[in-house]
C-alpha cells in the first residue's frame, strides 16, 4: 500500500482547510497512494477558545468531516483523519480532539479521543493547557484495514511509551502520529521520539504534520515545527518534510514489521517486576 501523509499549513477557517485536504487528497490519488494521512486539527488551528466554539462542530454536523468522507468516497481512498477539533455534550462545554479512519466507501472505521493533553510550560512565552478547552479520550484504538492493522495516536502522546506498546501487542503494525508540534519541543525531541516508538514495537510510524505560522482571524497566530515522517519499523527514516506544506509518499510492506519483530521479539519478552518504594 502507498501511503501519502499531507504536511499542511491549516488555518482558523474550516472551509478553507477543507478545501485544501481535499486538493492534497486528490494529488496523492494521482501519486497513486491508496492511504492519505493528514495531521492533527485538520479543520482549525486556533488559540482563541472563543474563536473555535464559533467555528466548530459536533461530529454528526461537521462540514469537514463530511466532505472528507465524501472525498475519499470519491477517490476509492482509505483515509486517516489526523484529528479534527469538534464540539461535545460534556456539561463543561469542552471539545474533543478525535481522529477517524475513513474507508474507501466513506464510511467512518474507527474514532480514537486524543487521551494525553499538552498542558505543558516550554518556556516563560510559552505554555499551552489544551485540557482548558480540551477533554481527554479514556480509550486506545486499533483499526482494522485491508492492509495493516492501525494504532491510533495524537501528537502528545507521543511521549507516553507504554501507549504505543499496548497498541503494538494489541496487533498495530503502522502507528499514526498526526500532529501540530510546537517547534522548539519539535527540534529537540520530535524525530527522537518518533524513531524510538517505531523501534521499540517494530512498526511503521507514520507522523503527518502541521507547519508554519497559521493565519488566524482571531487570538495570536500558532506556529507549528512541520518535518512529518515516516519511519520504518527497523527505525530508519523513510521519508522526511521541511518547514512547507507537501506530501511525503512511502511504500508500506507488512513484510517489513514481521522482519523487524522476528530479529528482536522485544513484545515478546514482558516481564512483571516489582516497583520501587
Amino acid at each position: 500500500m502507498r501511503a501519502a501523509l499531507l504536511q499542511i499549513n491549516s488555518s482558523d477557517d474550516p472551509g478553507e482547510n477543507l478545501a485544501t485536504v481535499r486538493a492534497g487528497m486528490a494529488q496523492a490519488a494521482g501519486e497513486g497512494a491508496g492511504f492519505v494521512l493528514t495531521p492533527e486539527v485538520t479543520n482549525c488551528v486556533s488559540a482563541s477558545r472563543a474563536h473555535q466554539r464559533a467555528v466548530l462542530r459536533h461530529e454528526g454536523d461537521d462540514p469537514v468531516l463530511a466532505g472528507l468522507r465524501d472525498e475519499a468516497a470519491r477517490l476509492g481512498l482509505w483515509l486517516l483523519i489526523g484529528s479534527l477539533a469538534l464540539k461535545t455534550d460534556d456539561p463543561d462545554g469542552r471539545f474533543a480532539n478525535r481522529s477517524f479512519v475513513i474507508s474507501p466507501e466513506g464510511a467512518i472505521v474507527a474514532r480514537y479521543d486524543k487521551i494525553h493533553m499538552f498542558d505543558v510550560a516550554i518556556s516563560e512565552t510559552e505554555t499551552y493547557r489544551e485540557s482548558d478547552g480540551f477533554r481527554p479520550g479514556t480509550r486506545a484504538v486499533v483499526a482494522e484495514t485491508p492492509f495493516a492493522r492501525l494504532g491510533l495516536s495524537i501528537c502528545y502522546d507521543l511521549r507516553f511509551a507504554h501507549l504505543y506498546r499496548a497498541l503494538a501487542r494489541a496487533g498495530a503494525e503502522v502507528l499514526t502520529v498526526p500532529a501540530a508540534f510546537s517547534p522548539v519541543s519539535g527540534a529537540a525531541h520530535w524525530e527522537s521520539l518518533l524513531r524510538a516508538r517505531a523501534i521499540e514495537t517494530g512498526c511503521y510510524v507514520l507522523a503527518p504534520a502541521q507547519c508554519g505560522t497559521h493565519r488566524a482571524r482571531e487570538g495570536k497566530p500558532r506556529q507549528t515545527w512541520g518535518h512529518a515522517l515516516a519511519i520504518a519499523p527497523w527505525g530508519e527514516v523513510l521519508a522526511r518534510a521541511g518547514e512547507a506544506p507537501c506530501t511525503l509518499y512511502v511504500d508500506l510492506d507488512r513484510a517489513e514489521v514481521d522482519g523487524a519483530r522476528r530479529r528482536i521479539p522485544a513484545l515478546t519478552h514482558d516481564r512483571e517486576f516489582e516497583l520501587p518504594t
